[in-house]
């Protein structure tokens, strides 16, 4: 499907659940001029920011940010995405989380914090743990643990899926789930992540 540019600033995100997720997060600021664009997988990075450097209106684009999970490696992916940007022509930014100034603005930011391992589960994660049921999630892995059980290579993925059984509707995914409220967006965990929609979103 074609791309149509309808905002001056840009969230590119892996996925259609990303999308989700910060769709509920710019929702909860009242943001208006950002829109959220999913490419459908970190691997189509590149291919995708071309396409979009050629999309018309792309020359009215303020500011460009690009989401992307660290996974296990935060320094690979960062350099991931500057490597694309490189070979659309973009401006590339130094570290995650600083924009660099060009035309347009670009920043890229690496989930769950610069450095850091994982992914936005993780950042999810973080926002419920004063919440009861999140310790009944840590207890059940702990309970695999004791019982020999080998944990999945994606602990945070694996754990968000629990919490989530736990509801009165289970089975959503993490940014529907969002959408829903079940992810205070006020939290802490995510004061990053607000910090730099709201001073695009100004």
């Amino acid at each position: 499907m074609a791309i149509e540019i309808v905002k001056p600033h840009l969230l590119i995100v892996e996925g259609v659940d990303d999308a989700n997720f910060f769709n509920a997060l710019i929702m909860h600021l009242n943001i208006t001029n950002i829109q959220v664009l999913p490419i459908g997988g970190k691997t189509k990075t590149r291919d995708k920011l071309n396409a979009l450097a050629n999309t018309p209106g792309f020359s009215n684009v303020v500011s460009l940010i690009i989401a992307r999970d660290a996974d296990e490696a935060p320094n690979g992916a960062f350099q991931s995405v500057q490597d694309s940007l490189k070979a659309t022509g973009l401006p590339v930014p130094e570290k995650p989380f600083a924009f660099c100034d060009g035309e347009p603005n670009v920043m890229v930011m690496i989930l769950p914090q610069q450095g850091k391992t994982g992914a936005l589960e993780d950042l999810c994660l973080e926002s419920i743990e004063e919440d009861a049921v999140y310790y009944c999630v840590k207890q059940h892995f702990q309970c695999l643990t004791d019982q020999g059980v080998p944990l999945p290579k994606q602990i945070g993925k694996a754990m968000v899926q629990v919490f989530l059984g736990s509801k009165e509707q289970p089975g959503k995914s993490l940014g529907v789930a969002a959408q829903s409220g079940y992810w205070p967006m006020g939290s802490n965990a995510f004061a990053q992540l607000r910090e730099c929609l709201s001073d695009i979103g100004k």
